[in-house]
């Protein structure tokens, strides 16, 4: 079992809360891994864990790498995230959990935004601002709507950035891309990359979206248990994280790795090194997904559309960046080192020498 105070100061967490509401048998924890920019934004994710200590570690790791995110895209913002645990898969979602959901979030006094993640949805998120004015990405009581064409958009341009370092130009006509998960970011990506002349191949535990796929963009379908090792030019993981480890990266057919799911490496110190060694470009995922947190994090910060237009464009800039910085070895290592100077720093335009 992890041990929690020891791993929280390993990750530099703030706080990690655990909550359970016995009249909707909510049980859920929210991680603050740092405040230092401003307070923390994060989604609610709604799943069920195999064990509460994966569950655990999955919202430590989601949080950081929330803080990471919003350093890196230059937001005054924290990161945190937070997980309510199911006791069954696909455990339905009622208005009753979701307000006690929002409670929880409130006696956190603003230190921690939620909003929508996977398994929950605007609806969710709307019932939970029922109880609490920290929320984004509602519709009916607060606002932000769905960020996934944002994060869609920010992934795209994550990966002209990707296709400029390996020498391919930032074109993506006749490139081969596949995509792994098509739920609302991946369509959306989908969408972008057919238009900008990309060949699909996608895969979903969801036959009908990528069904849809197929029928709006010629995509070319493929067993999930095959899209791992599919020959493509750009390899897009989309859904869950954990997706590329020693194994999966020895079976890689592509150059490039750039997608929208969180934490897609099993473990990111050594395997975005692997990917360096076989000369796989790595966007890493906090940077390249950025569009969602921006878009949510400006409209609660008050930032104008063209603004938000602006930081979402920059995107391609910051990955060109880390890819640079990182010279050809872990590109995970030169992000990770961009936030934490950020962090340390106190600004988020700004960079301390001292971090590392």
């Amino acid at each position: 079992m992890i041990n929690l105070l020891e791993t929280m100061t390993a990750m530099d967490h703030e706080r990690v809360c655990f909550h359970q509401d016995a009249e909707s048998g909510l049980k859920a924890i929210i991680a603050v891994h740092s405040t230092r920019l401003g307070n923390a934004l994060g989604g609610t994710r709604r799943w069920h864990y195999a064990t509460e200590h994966d569950g655990l570690v999955d919202v430590l790791r989601l949080s950081q790498g929330m803080s990471y995110k919003s350093a890196c895209a230059g937001l005054p913002m924290g990161g945190a995230k937070s997980v309510v645990l199911l006791p069954e898969p696909n455990w339905a979602a009622t208005e009753t959990e979701a307000c006690a959901m929002g409670r929880f979030i409130h006696s956190l006094n603003g230190a921690y935004i939620g909003a929508e993640d996977v398994g929950t949805s605007i609806q969710y998120v709307d019932w939970m601002a029922q109880e609490t004015p920290h929320v984004k990405g509602g519709e009916a009581i607060c606002n932000g709507g769905d960020p996934s064409p944002w994060t869609a958009k920010g992934t795209f341009n994550g990966m002209k950035a990707c296709l400029a370092y390996a020498g391919r130009g930032e074109g993506f006509g006749g490139l081969r891309v596949a995509i792994q998960g098509m739920g609302h970011v991946g369509m959306v990506l989908a969408q972008l990359l057919h238009e900008a002349g990309a060949e699909l191949i996608v895969a979903d535990i969801n036959d009908a979206s990528v069904q849809e796929a197929v029928r709006r963009f010629g995509a070319t379908p493929c067993c999930t248990d095959d899209i791992l090792r599919a020959e493509c030019d750009v390899l897009a993981p989309c859904a869950l994280g954990a997706v590329l480890g020693p194994a999966e990266i020895d079976a890689l057919q592509t150059d490039i790795v750039c997608g929208a799911a969180n934490n897609i490496l099993v473990d990111p110190d050594r395997d975005a090194a692997t990917l360096a060694a076989q000369g796989v470009v790595y966007g890493p995922d906090f940077v390249v997904n950025a569009g969602g947190v921006i878009h949510l994090s400006g409209i609660y910060l008050g930032f104008s559309e063209s603004s938000l237009l602006e930081r979402n464009d920059a995107i391609e800039g910051t990955t060109a960046r880390i890819l640079n910085d990182a010279a050809g070895g872990s590109t995970y290592e030169s992000a990770v080192a961009l936030a934490k100077s950020r962090i340390a720093a106190g600004d988020p335009l700004q960079e301390s020498c001292h971090a590392g």
